[in-house]
């Protein structure tokens, strides 16, 4: 029986793992099912287990981010509604989970505003960082995207808006759908300017080791291949013979 990993050893993990950048952790989850290094958690095209081409990163100079989900969702306030989540809620909700944090906002808004809602901004991904958010993933768009810069914080978005209408949090900590990922709380997220993928929190050791081997693979296979013009021995590289 496997002993379970401590939180401290967790995090070493999840830090090891921003070593590697986004498509070498989706190789090793679900792209190539059947090889040595691919853990096979998911049907690679049918199941929603990494994001879409809608969504890109603001910072790619910042690098890979990898952290525990916290997912909410905002919309347009309902008057009918009384006593529901607010924005404290995903602070909480934040500040209650594992260390680093990957916020995932969905953004339920009618298709008419989809586009022009620049919802997080300085304040909000402030407050977010300062709980323990180094990544905030959401399928519309937000805003003062040079004054987040300097926060240091991760931002993958669909685009960019000035402004934005009343909004409210309708919840926190429930499933999500974002631009193609479905995401639960407490899921491990890894993200970078290729996109985000997801995968569950107890296979953190085997993706770590998993990445580590398809690493040393492929960077003996790129340099067979960067070594030669030789197109016979390009097509055997190709296939990971060297002999």
């Amino acid at each position: 029986m496997t002993t379970p990993l401590t939180l401290e050893e967790e995090i070493a993990i999840l830090k090891e793992l921003e070593q590697f950048d986004t498509p070498t952790i989706t190789n090793v989850v679900a792209t190539y099912p059947g090889k040595a290094t691919c853990l096979s958690l998911y049907h690679p095209w049918d199941t929603n287990w990494y994001t879409d081409d809608s969504l890109r990163a603001m910072y790619p100079e910042l690098g890979p981010r990898c952290g525990f989900a916290v997912t909410c969702t905002y919309g347009i306030p309902d008057p009918n509604f009384k006593g529901g989540p607010t924005v404290g809620d995903v602070l909480d909700a934040i500040d209650a989970s594992p260390k680093p944090v990957i916020l995932l906002i969905k953004q339920d808004y009618p298709e008419q505003y989809k586009r022009k809602n620049g919802l997080c901004g300085g304040n909000m991904a402030t407050a977010f960082h300062s709980a323990g958010c180094t990544g905030i993933i959401s399928d519309g768009p937000s805003r003062d995207i040079d004054e987040v810069r300097s926060i240091g914080i991760q931002y993958m978005l669909t685009g960019a808006s000035p402004g934005h209408g009343p909004m409210g949090v309708k919840a926190v900590n429930t499933p999500v759908h974002i631009c193609g990922m479905d995401v639960a709380p407490g899921e491990i997220v890894h993200m970078d300017e290729n996109g985000a993928v997801k995968f569950p929190r107890r296979y953190l050791k085997q993706v770590l080791e998993n990445c580590k081997a398809l690493s040393a693979a492929e960077d003996k296979k790129m340099k067979m291949l960067a070594s030669t013009s030789d197109v016979t021995l390009l097509k055997k590289y190709m296939q990971g013979v060297y002999d």
